[in-house]
């Protein structure tokens, strides 16, 4: 059920059963070296561990909530294990690479993709069994499936007992924590691991699906409605082979939840991307490697998920080569180390959440009572769920409410978009421009506590904001989220430029947040920078004084370029804040255009657990 690239395939040959680093992946000598902590599934910490792995590393176990983890694939390994002539040597290197470097990696499965032996017979089945007793011994969560060479080629999975069965059926994986349970017929499995906070199946079909076969893996997704799937099965080719379009038409299409194919029998290697009923991308994979030097020697793609990127790296390699490096390797070996085409080494751009989101959408936060934002020490607060009617109310009780002003004739609107842990549901859309000077903002009323605050002792001041696409830094540049009116000047503060404000939380021409401003103990202006923060995105921004020093975040994040020298308190005059809007020289200069979420301030530091975004 899969593709290969444009240039076609060869379909392997069919018999009938016999007898009736770009992460530092090339790392040879790790190979050979002491084993590395296991980090895969297991199902008791007591189970004997095989001679070559650390007795100790056998209670290891993977990151189940880790955004970044490995699933591990092989293909066919028929040409190891061919009558006569059996070599379990390689399937046991790419074995023992999983078990050496499964918690660096934080791998959490591995499939096997079919023609685990040429021609099924007794022997060459009971070979490559107990090369996988290195992951038995374990407790290794691991598939496997019966290719056409496994079984004979013109049955499905009624055909019943066969030698591959009595190896590799139901009975070898029961009480392994990562098996779900088998057809009942023992050719179909599926296996569920955890890893990034959730479950993830792997369906690993037999080579032919029979009427049952399909009710049957169509009934274990129903079972479980909100689990992402990985299909493995053992045929496909550039444009689906026929058997290929029928897994499409009667499983893989209605089912949004296979998001991954991967699938062994045809070459060259080869991957495409299919849309599915729902409209999601389903992406489809090819591998197998039978044709290459040694069988392919049980090479191994390993595909590195990374949520936060978005992304799963692909890497193909034979360990098994890589652990003859060392002692060196002939000419045809040194071409097979590692794999670099395009169909073998790569990298699959996939928005998990926008993905998975018709059957397992990510509930939105819900809002949170203003109250639980009211931490000790707060100054003043204030959340946007309505439009902004002349006054804003300080919700810490303080009566540090904003007015509103109007330059040019501008308006505020509002809207219910938030940052999506912002606990107030809803901003204000802020339409600033500059020249002629335009727009709407807020300021604190005269008399309000804010306005006289110099927070000597340490502060916390956090905005919530989003840009628009049609932002333009000749219009909306160094328009302020918020900042302190009153100059340095007036202040009798004259170094650097007399003229900037005491204080302004203001994004730049490169939309880079910057904190400047006047502390009490410096005549000139201490500056704070953030990076570029793209449009179209909610930002969270804290400023945190420990009374000392001050940090910038970004999403709870530190940035690079907080200054190291003593800043203590900040510099008052006694005038307003401004919520939107930015003073030079005594005078309104700049106007935010975009939007504002909750703003809170804050007269100690707060530590990122305390963050409005928490």
């Amino acid at each position: 059920m899969c593709t290969s690239h444009e240039s076609g395939h060869q379909p392997a040959q069919e018999a009938p059963q016999a007898g009736a680093g770009r992460r530092g992946f090339l790392r040879a000598t790790a190979l050979i070296g002491a084993s590395a902590a296991v980090a895969l599934p297991a199902t008791t910490a007591a189970q004997a561990a095989p001679a070559d792995v650390p007795a100790d590393d056998a209670a290891r176990r993977p990151d189940p909530d880790s955004r970044r983890f490995t699933l591990a694939v092989m293909p066919d390994t028929q040409y190891l294990f061919d009558g006569p002539s059996i070599d379990k040597a390689p399937v046991e290197a790419s074995l023992r690479y999983l078990l050496e470097h499964g918690r660096e990696e934080n791998i959490v499965f591995l499939s096997h993709l079919g023609d685990l032996t040429q021609n099924g017979a007794k022997e060459e089945c009971a070979a490559i069994g107990e090369a996988f007793r290195l992951l038995d011994r374990q407790g290794v969560g691991y598939s496997v499936l019966a290719g056409n060479h496994d079984v004979r080629s013109t049955t499905d999975d009624q055909r019943g007992s066969t030698p591959y069965l009595d190896v590799f059926g139901p009975g070898r994986f029961q009480g392994r924590p990562t098996f779900g349970g088998a057809s009942p017929d023992g050719y179909n499995t599926f296996h569920l691991f955890r890893a990034a906070g959730r479950a993830w199946m792997v369906l690993a079909l037999d080579w032919r699906l029979s009427a049952k076969g399909f009710a049957w893996a169509r009934d274990v997704m129903a079972r479980h409605p909100r689990t992402p799937v990985i299909l493995t099965t053992f045929d496909g080719d550039d444009s689906l082979s026929s058997y290929g379009q029928r897994l499409w038409d009667q499983l893989v299409e209605d089912h949004d939840q296979i998001f991954l194919t991967l699938n062994g029998h045809y070459w060259p290697a080869g991957r495409t991307t299919r849309k599915n009923a729902a409209g999601h991308d389903v992406h489809l994979h090819l591998t197998n490697y039978q044709n290459r030097y040694f069988g392919g020697a049980a090479m191994i793609r390993l595909y590195r998920f990374d949520l936060d990127r978005n992304t799963i790296d692909v890497e193909t390699v034979s360990p098994w080569i890589l652990g003859r490096a060392a002692q060196g390797i002939n000419e045809l070996e040194r071409r097979e180390i590692e794999l670099s085409g395009d169909a073998d080494r790569f990298s699959v751009e996939i928005d998990f959440e926008e993905r998975f989101s018709g059957f397992a959408p990510v509930p939105a936060r819900p809002a949170r009572p203003a109250s639980r934002m009211l931490v000790p020490g707060t100054l003043a607060y204030w959340r946007f769920e309505e439009p902004a009617n002349g006054t804003v109310r300080d919700l810490s009780g303080h009566g540090n409410d904003l007015g509103l002003v109007t330059v040019g004739g501008g308006e505020l609107g509002w809207s219910p978009d938030h940052h999506p842990d912002q606990p107030g549901h809803g901003s204000l859309e802020f339409q600033g421009y500059k020249s002629p000077l335009k727009g709407a903002y807020l300021r604190t009323v005269d008399g309000a506590p804010l306005n006289s605050a110099i927070f000597r002792n340490g502060y916390t001041i956090e905005a919530f904001y989003r840009l628009p696409a049609g932002w333009d830094p000749s219009h909306h540049a160094w328009s302020g989220l918020v900042s302190r009116t009153g100059t340095g000047g007036a202040a009798g503060k004259t170094a650097d430029d007399p003229d900037e404000p005491l204080a302004t939380l203001s994004l730049s021409n490169d939309r880079e947040p910057q904190w400047a401003m006047r502390p009490l103990n410096q005549e000139g202006i201490a500056t704070n920078w953030g990076h570029e923060t793209p449009l179209e995105t909610w930002w969270h921004l804290a400023v945190v004084n420990d009374g000392d020093h001050t940090t910038l975040y970004v999403e709870g994040c530190p940035v690079v370029r907080n200054p190291k020298a003593p800043a203590i308190g900040i510099t008052s005059v006694g005038l307003p804040w401004l919520l939107g809007g930015y003073e030079y020289g005594g005078r309104i200069d700049q106007i935010l255009h975009g939007r504002l979420g909750d703003v809170r301030i804050v007269e100690r530091a707060l530590p990122v657990t305390s963050f409005m975004n928490h």
